[in-house]
């Protein structure tokens, strides 16, 4: 009797990625989410629409993923004076 395959785990980049992975990642979805809306509220549900968005999401994502890299940062300074750091246990 054949035995079932264990499941092939997948390889993760390194930890040292994180920096740009989660910027990637961020600026892929709040455009993709921010220029569907502007796109559909411009143009309304019509075949434009498709037509158009892609090339909007394109270049909001342009614009926000080198955006997103250089305040990143900042806003990390930002948050770090308005939250309280964890106390160890």
């Amino acid at each position: 009797m054949k035995q079932p395959a264990e499941p092939r785990s997948r390889r993760k980049l390194p930890a040292r990625y994180a920096a740009v992975i989660m910027p990637l990642t961020l600026s892929v979805l709040m455009t993709f989410v921010v220029s569907a809306i502007a796109t559909l509220k411009s143009l309304g549900p019509t075949p434009a629409f498709i037509a158009t968005w892609p090339a909007a999401w394109a270049i909001s994502w342009v614009v926000a993923f080198p955006t997103l890299l250089a305040v990143l940062p900042l806003v990390r300074r930002i948050v770090a004076l308005v939250v309280e750091t964890p106390r160890p246990n």
